[in-house]
């Protein structure tokens, strides 16, 4: 059985999209200024949330003891989990109610610390179980229904976007399988972009993070038209509304900044002009997906990092097997777009364009971008395909079940998705090149 090459048209189409984004500031140095935009708010208690790796850097204590001199008291908290799950979530909500309350949130670290301070926010705010929120049909997809704390998201890698973003993901572990919740009260009310705090982010955590900034853009530019979807009243609109005018500008600027910068991050970290590209890309490509929103590649990316076997990458802490979630995302994205070619074959030209500007293009243009893609991946030295991180054929059926779980994510691709589609681009993945 094969899916339509296009989405039905609706019968009564969308006409509106929505657009939001957090207050930015960007630039060497900006994490110094963190304790006046917060005196703005008339804080006077702040939990700096963090993980252990990058409070050894020691840059969350400096940006803790800078906010005194402003009459704030602040607090580092080191507990977070590097790829949250359901229980290291519930333990940071846990460590942050005993010692709060707290009058706003900072949080310093990759997505991993910025989706714990998500949760944090939401849970000690708002009624319930972390459960209750977690999107359909894993958890329950509710609602906030009371304001969150000012949230200040300081990354110190670039790619998870988070600070743009109304995302928080975690493994839920009992179901094995990667989820998240969104909502746009998530969103960190300020995103404080410091290109210098990327300095020591090495090698392997650049390619898998920078994967995840690309396909981030790539996956909102390519996700269905936002009036290809059925209209939705007031109270049913939600952050990801599929791509539109506004997204697509975001995207295409995050995909000529990674053309230049991309490799040259990942094989010479020293270069300060393309770790400032990267910086700016991840939080560009943030402002897009997190309107747009993502489809095959991030649907995938969940069960694979959910059932993971014994692999370990190089540059992450080894004491536990795990898929980084960026290079998680990024094992079926060529064969993703391969699939998704048809049903705008004009955005994936234009997006292998703006990533390799001047590359040959092949006899079958469905290959072009899963080219693009697959070149770049064996230069930053990306896993060969899902059989690299300890994926078989035996493991196929869980996977696309995993996958089809995540049909917040399967509903803005701009193709119906089977679960026989899903499994040809899993196979297809096992080895990329």
């Amino acid at each position: 059985m094969t899916s339509p090459a296009l989405i039905t048209a609706p019968a009564n189409p969308e006409s509106v999209f929505t657009y939001g984004a957090p207050q930015l500031k960007f630039g060497s140095g900006a994490s110094d200024e963190i304790g006046y935009d917060l005196s703005q708010y008339g804080v006077k208690r702040v939990l700096v949330i963090t993980d252990a790796g990058v409070a050894a850097t020691g840059t969350p204590q400096r940006v803790a003891d800078q906010m005194a001199q402003f009459g704030i008291e602040a607090r580092v908290f080191d507990g977070v989990h590097v790829e949250p799950t359901d229980v290291s979530l519930r333990q940071a909500v846990d460590a942050a109610r005993a010692s709060g309350p707290w009058d706003a949130y900072v949080a310093v670290g990759g997505g991993s610390a910025i989706d714990t301070a998500k949760a944090i926010n939401l849970m000690t705010t708002n009624p319930g179980e972390l459960m209750d929120y977690i999107n359909l049909p894993v958890g329950g997809g509710k609602a906030p229904s009371q304001p969150l704390k000012p949230l200040v998201a300081v990354p110190t890698t670039t790619g998870t976007g988070s600070e743009s973003t109304t995302i928080c993901v975690m493994d839920v572990l009992a179901l094995k399988v990667k989820t998240g919740i969104s909502h746009a009260r998530l969103r960190p009310t300020l995103a404080v972009i410091d290109p210098d705090l990327t300095r020591t982010q090495p090698a392997g955590v650049t390619a898998s993070s920078g994967m995840d900034i690309l396909c981030h853009a790539l996956e909102s530019y390519t996700a269905r038209w936002y009036t290809t979807n059925e209209r939705k009243q007031p109270q049913q609109r939600v952050p990801y509304c599929g791509s539109n005018p506004i997204s697509d500008m975001w995207s295409e600027k995050a995909l000529s900044l990674l053309s230049g910068s991309f490799r040259t991050a990942v094989l010479h970290g020293d270069d300060d002009q393309a770790r400032s590209d990267m910086a700016i890309a991840a939080t560009f490509a943030g402002m897009g997906f997190g309107n747009a929103g993502v489809h095959i590649p991030h649907a995938n990316a969940y069960p694979i990092a959910g059932q993971v076997k014994d692999f370990r990458p190089k540059d992450y802490p080894a004491d536990e097997p795990m898929v980084p979630h960026g290079m998680s995302v990024s094992l079926t994205a060529p064969a993703a777009f391969r699939f998704t070619f048809q049903a705008s074959p004009e955005r994936h030209l234009r997006a292998a364009e703006l990533l390799s500007p001047g590359a040959d293009r092949p006899s079958d243009l469905s290959q072009h971008l899963p080219n693009v893609l697959t070149s770049l991946m064996r230069d930053i030295h990306i896993p060969n395909g899902i059989g690299a991180v300890g994926f078989g054929e035996g493991d196929v059926d869980p996977l696309v079940e995993g996958a089809l779980k995540q049909q917040r994510l399967l509903a803005t691709c701009p193709r119906e998705v089977t679960g026989e589609d899903l499994a040809a681009i899993f196979t297809q993945s096992l080895e990329l090149w």
